[in-house]
């Protein structure tokens, strides 16, 4: 085992880590992390202008439903790569499996932004922007998952919270990038400029990155865990027939956990952006700011709440995000539509991005303590992807449907009060195995 024990030495039978091995194993999944989050998040925030080249011109409502609609569509493929590539890195370890992640989505990224218009190749062009958007859901499938896992797996006893953490605060810089970007072009560009050629931009941008990723991670060592496991010789058979058995009531867990995270999410930062410039008539430099301000709140505190979890536990973090977004979203949009401006859109957005990260700095540990080595990342993955899918994946266009249906902009908060609910009444069904063992 000469790639997967490097960095790693016995001693009392378990493996001990030196400080560099473990740097560039959180360093390279961090980095790694970011490139295939931030390529996957540009489409939600390029949504009207992607909508305005891919789509029939006419009624941009529906234009714009489209866009959303194949947003959502690419979050099918994410259960596949949980299951496909999740099976993998729990049989052929998490490395190998993160450096195929990378290079599917940087591949899928560089194909969008160079895909031609409707206006000049018809039907074919929103079909290979569907295409695109499959591959990327598949490899964010595996990612999400692995990510956590390898991070997890990787941490020192008692900080599995704060080097878990690390993950989603990767995320949480690459919506910096992806909505810093947005506010740049969308203040130095003019709106046909844009639609033209300026939304492209982003797409190229994520493609020039993934080869840092793909190196970081091609050098860096097995983890720990799973090294342990491959010694022992209980490296699963199946792990996606041993996940859905065995493990079975663990991933509703895992699919519950994550649902409120999300909705959130993918509400807040991906969506009202748009809805702020298509619905409420502010700017769309001002939009985007304002999700970049978010973005820098929930990349600040993410660390600071799994550190935190360390310390009390993960459930009471936890649960108190996920009854304030219950209790507050409908308040929030609300105050946000009374009298839509730049300065309400920031506070509203903030505020999520705080309970956001009160969610996020914990998720990954909580996850990864659901399940045994041999089938984590399978398991973890099929959970958190499901949810992804039903929850998160389709906020946006919930959101657009509701308020289009019912001509209510406070309509999207029912399905936040709704998701809440749901990891709710999960987290008080959940055992919490905070610093308990692995394995």
């Amino acid at each position: 085992m000469s790639q997967a024990a490097m960095g790693l030495s016995s001693a009392g039978g378990m493996a001990e880590l030196d400080v560099g091995t473990r740097r560039r194993a959180i360093v390279s999944s961090a980095v790694g992390n970011f490139v295939e989050l931030y390529d996957f998040l540009i489409y939600g925030l390029f949504a009207a202008q992607i909508a305005a080249n891919f789509f029939p011109k006419g009624n941009d409502t529906v234009a714009l439903l489209q866009a959303f609609a194949i947003y959502g569509v690419g979050f099918f493929m994410r259960p596949i790569g949980a299951i496909v590539i999740g099976a993998y890195g729990d049989k052929h370890g998490r490395k190998n499996a993160l450096v195929v992640t990378v290079g599917l989505m940087a591949a899928a990224t560089a194909l969008t932004g160079l895909i031609p218009s409707y206006g000049s190749i018809g039907m074919a062009a929103p079909l290979l922007l569907l295409l695109c958007r499959l591959v990327q859901g598949f490899s964010t499938g595996g990612e999400w998952g692995g990510s956590a896992t390898f991070l997890v797996e990787f941490s020192p006893p008692g900080k599995r919270g704060l080097i878990g953490s690390v993950q989603q605060f990767s995320v949480g810089l690459a919506l910096i990038a992806g909505t810093l970007t947005a506010a740049v072009l969308n203040g130095w560009l003019t709106k046909d400029q844009m639609v033209s050629w300026g939304w492209r931009i982003p797409f190229l941008i994520g493609f020039v990155l993934a080869p840092v990723g793909l190196y970081l991670r091609s050098r860096v060592a097995e983890s720990p865990a799973f090294s342990r496991t491959v010694e022992k010789k209980q490296v699963a058979h199946n792990p996606f027939v041993e996940a859905l058995t065995t493990h079975r009531l663990p991933v509703l867990a895992a699919f519950g956990l994550s649902a409120i995270g999300t909705v959130g999410n993918y509400t807040y930062n991906i969506y009202l952006p748009t809805m702020a410039t298509t619905k409420l008539g502010i700017a769309g430099a001002t939009a985007y700011t304002s999700a970049t301000v978010a973005a820098v709140v929930l990349t600040i505190f993410t660390p600071v709440m799994g550190w935190a979890s360390d310390k009390v536990g993960r459930k009471p973090i936890l649960l108190i995000s996920s009854l304030a977004y219950g209790l507050l979203s409908y308040p929030a949009f609300v105050y946000l539509s009374g009298a839509p401006d730049g300065s309400r859109l920031m506070i509203v957005q903030s505020i999520s991005a705080f309970l956001l990260a009160m969610y996020a700095g914990p998720l990954c540990a909580i996850l990864a303590e659901l399940f045994p080595t041999k089938v984590r990342f399978t398991a973890l993955s099929i959970g958190y992807g499901m949810s992804v899918t039903l929850f998160g994946g389709f906020a946006p266009f919930i959101a657009a449907y509701l308020i289009d249906r019912t001509g209510n902009p406070v309509a999207p908060a029912f399905f936040l009060i709704f998701a809440a609910i749901v990891s709710s009444v999960t987290l008080v069904l959940t055992k919490d195995r905070t610093n308990a063992p692995l394995d």
